[in-house]
């Protein structure tokens, strides 16, 4: 088990670029680490030492297949550390554990709703000690909490305005709340923006490294990754794409508060979004009228980030059903239907479903320190 002195020595950034190689590739061979650095095979070598003696990387099994001697493999140290993520919607909070590989060792979902503030972080607190004795995890070994819930920064980054459930939440400093509650380092941000930093580490971002992710929830924003890393603008509020619609258009905009309430009107018997997510049926009554209204403002959006930020992929996630998005990606307008000089159009983004399962928002938390400290 790693101590507490070595989850504390700084990573180096050589160090973080070694450990970002092996996650990618686990399990890599040994010789197979330096020709992807701009460092010498010594320094590597003398790197991944450094690394095994702290015990965040370990020695894994030979790789087989191979010509001559089979090298050695490298992994990271599933122990060597473990991450805590917590995620406020407006009718649900959810706790989640990483280890190191940033694999997720468990996520539970509160049966109680989050309105009230301390009794919410209350129950979440029980929660995580009763996750940690079922795994045999020690205090000692936590690395930091990641805390993402909706809404946007304000008042400098210090505090969220979130949706209306959510006011006891609402314009206040989290971050020593948190502290005090859980004992740990705390780092904080919009459920779309962590849901975005997950889907880099273990989802659309192993094969991409500039994508936009919307985030389909009670409201509706999203987060950017770009060049690996979350891009979060001057103010913290990058990726608020609903602020390009119009007062007027409010009601159409892809938030799936309006498909729940336009279900509701039809008679379906769905009790919240992620009621919604849980049991969706293409075929409900209000489905395609909702999809007619949205898609023209959805289709203004995905044109608007092919033609500015250029990305590889847009992930569709959040708490968005999977057919959902199918239906939503199959109907979408790229610019590049458009006539275009010597019909040569402009290469565009893929359009994709979120591949990280759970909750996006609590699994990205969860991995936020560890992305923070140990990987790029």
């Amino acid at each position: 088990m790693i101590s507490n002195d070595d989850l504390r020595v700084p990573i180096s950034d050589n160090e973080r670029m070694i450990l970002d190689i092996v996650r990618r590739s686990m399990p890599i061979g040994r010789s197979s680490i330096a020709p992807r650095t701009n460092l010498t095979q010594q320094s590597v070598h003398r790197l991944i030492e450094g690394l095994i003696e702290r015990g965040f990387l370990r020695i894994g099994a030979p790789l087989k297949g191979m010509r001559g001697q089979p090298s050695p493999t490298i992994e990271l140290a599933a122990t060597a550390g473990y991450s805590v993520g917590i995620s406020v919607n407006t009718d649900s909070a959810t706790l989640c554990l990483a280890d190191f590989c940033c694999r997720i060792v468990e996520e539970e979902e509160l049966e109680i709703g989050p309105q009230d503030r301390m009794r919410t972080l209350d129950a979440l607190s029980e929660r995580l000690a009763a996750m940690m004795a079922r795994h045999s995890i020690a205090r000692s070994q936590l690395i930091g909490l990641g805390f993402s819930i909706s809404g946007f920064f304000v008042d400098e980054g210090r505090a969220f305005n979130a949706p209306e459930p959510l006011r006891d939440w609402s314009l206040i400093d989290l971050k020593p709340i948190l502290k005090a509650q859980f004992g740990l380092p705390v780092w904080m941000d919009n459920n779309a923006t962590t849901a975005a930093v997950g889907e880099s580490l273990r989802g659309a971002g192993l094969w991409c490294s500039t994508f936009a992710y919307l985030s389909f929830n009670y409201g509706f924003g999203g987060g950017l990754i770009l060049n690996g890393r979350p891009y979060h603008g001057f103010h913290g509020n990058a990726g608020e794409f609903s602020g390009i619609y119009e007062p007027e258009e409010a009601h159409h905009r892809p938030a799936l508060q309006y498909l729940l309430r336009a279900l509701q009107a039809e008679g379906v018997d769905v009790g919240s979004v992620e009621d919604m997510r849980r049991r969706f049926d293409p075929a409900w009554p209000g489905v395609e009228a909702w999809l007619d209204q949205t898609m023209p403002l959805l289709n203004r959006l995905v044109a608007t980030l092919v033609t500015v930020l250029d990305p590889q992929a847009i992930v569709f996630g959040g708490q968005l059903p999977r057919a959902l998005g199918e239906m939503m990606i199959a109907r979408v307008r790229m610019p590049s239907s458009r006539p275009h000089r010597y019909n040569a159009p402009p290469a565009e983004a893929r359009l994709v479903l979120a591949e990280t399962a759970g909750d996006a928002a609590a699994i990205g938390a969860a991995l936020m320190p560890l992305k923070m400290i140990y990987f790029l």
